[in-house]
């Protein structure tokens, strides 16, 4: 039987009353000086509660049950216990409407805080800073529960706030770290997938509610808190997989990359609902794969509050958003790409942030992770936050966050969004909205350095990776290694390409003669990076229509003009991105609250341009001319550039093996020649691998040969600056590719 020890009161209320008031405000700085158990002599402790609506105390010592003393009708609880050293014990509490609970006193548990982490977090090297900061599952002096970590060294005092609580500011107190800023607490007895925040208490009296920038789980919106969600054993990769990851990322290797929204590419018909991630893998995945593409390119998926941002203005860095099912349905999606050998590819925003009241602007009451000047911290473009890069632990923040989904996931690689807005200060600003740096130049050396530490850090413990850069300047060396002078990334968007090749593409062909350059210009640099070709989301929102619809002519001339376009892109040096839709030649501009209109399927001029998009991607994957040498001039020669008066375009794609090769022409306008001559490098038979205007395409059916093999012989006739040539009938409005075949024996 368990003894009853009753107490004497040994202070009066009055002598707490600076803490009892310091307590029910709900700033208290220094919990752990006050509250939970102090030795008062050499054999006893002093165990101090405070329990907001608590009726009644008991602290439980093994067998024996000590009443604690209610300090007046203040919630704080004084208990004596007999102990030498720090004793173990349970709180009974009993509160105003009659329920009994059996708990922890968060009080009685020592610091588990890893104070190397928090050098390395503060001095801006802490790579797996989530594994320290936020919400964790552990198990502390034998009891389990949640260790809670977050960075406010501003803030007077930080609670942690949730339904555990009912939200009470004054109950979960954190444990302040001077030296690091860092607040730290741990809570038993907690479930996964309950909801908290941070109340940060400001030192002008302003209360917070934070959501947790570490967070693995967050509300979907409207809801704005974070969720309790265990961070499971990481995507463990096989070597093979590691080693196919390696190959498929290489500069080497056909990359062709489907770019999607995951809430827009179908929705279920009956509901109008998003597809989960669970019926994303049964369905995106086989559709990738069976078209061909080697990658899937996921638009950001952090989680973000307004479904029109499209995920780019993310306030969950570290948790995939709910808006298609839980924690563990991404997981498996993720999976499921591994399985089927898609490399899969994350949009990743750290650029800006947003400036819901929930997120990290003004996080403790300072400008702790933006800039506090606007000239620098505000983005007038996007009404967005530009992160502190001069900040040590902003770049421990966002390495940890990069690092985070390429080693917990296995991912291929990260997209990074807006690299030019980090690059510039003066980025989208006039003369006297920007402040120099150190040096009196635009240059953002703070945010240079962080891209560096990124592209270094994750390339060196996540091999066979690819980091790609959304830049849309002339930047150099942004995919040249960091201790060659450049960025480090692996990959650039080609926005030159893009920009001049549509420009040319909308006009109609009767102007495009005096627009040649255009289609040319991308190969007087086409060496200086590693690039990638993209035809993205940004070409078709805001009012740019759809790609079938900047086609110009009739409705035949638009889907000729496209399925040309996209040949001579497949032919052209770069990885190749496409944006979902446009390989069915979508009508209507990109509208992220509803399904791409597979309906089009049902005629055959869009059902001819997906099998474009298909036979295309499986000559490229199959064909090493058409991918090998992207980022050598060994690679590419013109056969002839100049002929605008046509609008004719001839170059040779070459393998490694130079006997390898592929001849590329596109006649860009609607007049068919035949009898065209063209000169080849090497004797033999030539095979015409790909005509854009086949019939299976919605084309014309104009045959490049008459022969039914499609085989064209060459002849001793010099042209092109070659001995040897051929010579063909072109189709108007198409792209042509020609093997040299295998000499006879």
């Amino acid at each position: 039987m368990s003894s009853r020890v009753g107490q004497k009161p040994f202070a009066e209320p009055m002598v707490y009353q600076a803490h009892i008031d310091a307590l029910s405000s709900g700033c208290y700085k220094d919990p752990f000086s006050f509250l939970g158990p102090h030795k008062v002599s050499a054999s006893s402790f002093e165990i101090r509660c405070f329990l907001p609506g608590a009726s009644q105390l008991s602290i439980l010592q093994g067998k024996q049950v000590i009443e604690a003393k209610k300090q007046g009708d203040s919630d704080l609880f004084i208990a004596t216990v007999k102990a030498k050293s720090i004793p173990d014990y349970q709180l009974d509490v009993n509160y105003g409407d009659g329920s009994q609970y059996l708990q922890e006193d968060e009080y009685r548990f020592t610091s588990t805080l890893d104070e190397q982490a928090m050098y390395l977090f503060n001095e801006g090297s802490l790579e797996h800073a989530y594994q320290h900061f936020g919400a964790h599952f552990v198990t502390q002096q034998g009891v389990e529960g949640v260790r809670f970590t977050v960075w406010a060294p501003n803030a007077s005092s930080v609670s942690v706030i949730g339904e555990f609580n009912y939200w009470q500011r004054n109950r979960h107190f954190m444990r302040f770290h001077p030296a690091s800023g860092v607040w730290e607490l741990f809570i038993p007895g907690l479930k996964e997938h309950q909801c908290y925040k941070f109340a940060i208490s400001t030192p002008s009296g302003e209360v917070l509610d934070k959501a947790d920038p570490f967070a693995f789980k967050m509300q979907q919106a409207p809801g704005t808190a974070s969720v309790l969600q265990k961070l499971n054993k990481k995507i463990q990769l096989s070597d093979e997989a590691l080693a196919n990851r390696a190959k498929r990322n290489s500069i080497d290797a056909p990359i062709s990359i489907y770019e999607v929204h995951a809430g827009s590419w179908q929705r279920r018909d009956d509901e109008g609902r998003y597809l989960t991630w669970r019926e994303l893998a049964d369905n995106l995945i086989p559709y990738t794969k069976d078209l061909g593409f080697t990658h899937l390119q996921l638009m950001p998926i952090s989680e973000y509050p307004f479904d029109g941002s499209w995920g780019y203005q993310p306030v969950g860095l570290f948790a995939p958003t709910s808006r298609y099912g839980s924690f563990e349905d991404f997981v498996y999606f993720i999976e499921q790409c591994h399985d089927a050998d898609l490399g899969i590819i994350l949009d990743w925003v750290p650029g800006h942030f947003p400036s819901d009241p929930h997120g990290l602007h003004r996080f403790d009451g300072t400008h702790l992770y933006e800039h506090a000047d606007v000239r620098q911290g505000f983005h007038p473009d996007w009404n967005t936050y530009i992160y502190n890069y001069d900040r040590a632990e902003v770049r421990s923040f966002l390495i940890a966050n990069a690092m985070y989904w390429l080693h917990e996931f296995g991912i291929d690689g990260l997209r990074v969004d807006a690299v030019a807005s980090m690059l510039y200060l003066d980025y989208s600003r006039e003369e006297g909205q920007w402040i120099p740096n150190q040096y009196g130049g635009r240059e953002n050396l703070g945010a240079i350095e962080c891209l560096k530490q990124v592209n270094l850090r994750c390339y060196g413990k996540n091999p066979g990776i690819m980091m790609v850069a959304e830049e849309s300047t002339a930047w150099p060396g942004v995919t040249r290694q960091v201790d060659h002078g450049g960025l480090g990334f692996g990959y650039k968007w080609n926005m030159g390409w893009m920009n001049d090749s549509l420009h040319y593409m909308q006009r109609d062909s009767l102007y495009r003669a005096h627009h040649h350059h255009e289609m040319t210009f991308s190969m007087v640099y086409a060496y200086s990076e590693n690039y990638i070709l993209p035809l993205s989301h940004d070409e078709v929102v805001h009012g740019k229509g759809s790609l079938i619809e900047k086609m110009p002519g009739d409705d035949w001339q638009k889907f000729a003009n496209l399925r040309a376009y996209y040949a001579f892109m497949w032919a052209h040096p770069g990885k190749k991105l496409l944006f979902m839709g446009a390989e069915i030649a979508q009508r209507s501009e990109w509208n992220h609250d509803q399904s791409i209109d597979w309906h089009l399927l049902e005629h055959v001029s869009h059902s001819g341009m997906q099998q474009t998009i298909k036979q295309l991607n499986n000559i490229y994957t199959t064909t090493p001319a058409l991918y090998e040498q992207d980022t050598s001039p060994a690679g590419f020669a013109w056969l002839d550039s100049s002929n605008a008066e046509q609008s004719m375009f001839s170059f040779i794609r070459y393998a490694k093996h130079a006997d390898d090769f592929v001849l590329v022409i596109s006649n860009l306008t609607p007049q068919v020649y035949h009898d065209y001559v063209i000169g080849v490098p090497k004797p033999g038979r030539y095979q015409v691998i790909f005509n854009s205007d086949n019939e299976e395409y919605f084309g014309s059916g104009v045959e490049v040969s008459g022969n039914t093999e499609q085989l064209i012989f060459s002849q001793p006739t010099a042209s092109h600056g070659y001995n040897q040539s051929i010579s063909v009938s072109l189709p108007g409005l198409a792209t042509i590719y020609l093997k040299k075949v295998n000499d006879e024996s």
